[in-house]
């Protein structure tokens, strides 16, 4: 039975919003309610469409079947846990919780009230992401050794809610999980030990960089930095960058509509006879041009990829057509992840994880 998903949005700011828009595309998908406490939210919102100020009473709407959590970080599990009791299915917006306990609550009481329930981590679905992956999958530069993930802008401040530590507020909350989730769920291996650096740059109470490093059982080592105030007069400037270092080969990929190339030589460049290379910095050998014709370059990967294919994903895992992509078992996995990220930015230690 192909059962459509009469939905409630919880929750209707700039996130509701912007679901609400990608459900109007959804053939397999209706917006049924929103809720907000601001009723200026509801301003241009069809009349077909019902409203409420309250939750509760959007969960007790009969013909909503599944709910779209878009409230502020701290008002997660409330939201999460009276959607369940309500029995209403569950796709909560990032970051699921602000702890680890939070999340196992979560799974606790989902589990208990048999109602689905998944995170919009929606960045596994870029498009320099599923690049990078894709690279990496394939083992297009044979054997990886270390990949480096970074975002950077120049806006510095936060915004909203979001300059509020009590509310989940600061970027390793906003875009950290989102880049913490791609690297696991690229790099399927045990992530072994932790080391970050967690600032505030420019924010007196929430963080604006971080610089992380994650060394994983396979032996590849992944960096994330993220910067809010790294300034720069390019144009697009708010941009992803990517590089991937393997024993054939490096990837160089920039931009979230990706732009780079594959590098790699036509024969190892082990043992070969230093050449003196008279450079501004001075005479070298170990980093002198390669010789003619031995480095050559290839495109990037072409893929597919948009963020309708979450909601996607997750209408065909209601029929029992596919597994569900973003698992909570995951989420629990990635909220671990960021409590040990600030412990080890407190104490300016390396930590293990597992």
């Amino acid at each position: 039975m192909n059962k459509k998903l009469q939905i409630g949005i919880i929750g209707f700011g700039f996130m509701g919003q912007t679901h609400a828009e990608t459900i109007s595309k959804l053939e397999y998908a209706e917006l049924v309610a929103v809720c907000d406490t601001n009723e200026n939210q509801f301003e241009g919102v069809p009349k077909e469409i019902k409203t409420f100020k309250r939750a509760e009473d959007l969960l007790a709407e009969s013909a909503v079947n599944t709910v779209i959590i878009a409230v502020p970080n701290q008002l997660h599990l409330e939201m999460v846990l009276k959607a369940a009791k309500a029995k209403k299915d569950i796709i909560c917006e990032k970051p699921l919780a602000l702890n680890t306990a939070e999340v196992k609550k979560m799974m606790e009481v989902t589990t208990a009230e048999n109602v689905r329930f998944t995170v919009h981590q929606q960045r596994r679905w870029d498009h320099d992401y599923r690049v990078a992956k894709t690279i990496y999958d394939q083992e297009l530069l044979g054997k990886p050794y270390t990949v480096k993930s970074a975002l950077y802008g120049f806006n510095g401040n936060m915004h909203d809610w979001h300059v509020y530590p009590e509310m989940g507020g600061g970027m390793l909350y906003d875009w950290g999980v989102h880049l913490i989730d791609q690297l696991l769920w690229m790099i399927p291996h045990k992530l072994k030990t932790i080391y970050a650096d967690v600032r505030n740059v420019i924010n007196d109470q929430v963080d604006d960089y971080f610089n992380l490093q994650l060394y994983f059982e396979n032996g590849v080592n992944a960096q994330i930095e993220l910067g809010t105030y790294f300034l720069n007069s390019s144009e697009n400037w708010f941009e992803r960058h990517w590089f991937i270092g393997g024993n054939e080969g490096s990837a160089k990929i920039d931009g979230f509509n990706p732009q780079g190339e594959i590098t790699r030589t036509s024969a190892l460049l082990s043992n070969v006879p230093g050449k003196i290379t008279m450079t501004h910095a001075g005479p070298t050998r170990s980093f002198g041009p390669a010789p003619e014709g031995r480095i050559l370059t290839e495109a990037l990967p072409e893929v597919t990829t948009n963020h309708q294919m979450f909601f996607d994903n997750y209408h065909a895992y209601t029929q029992g057509k596919e597994e569900l992509i973003v698992k909570p078992a995951e989420i629990l996995r990635l909220m671990g992840v960021v409590e040990t990220i600030r412990v080890s930015a407190k104490y300016h230690q390396s930590m293990n994880f597992e």
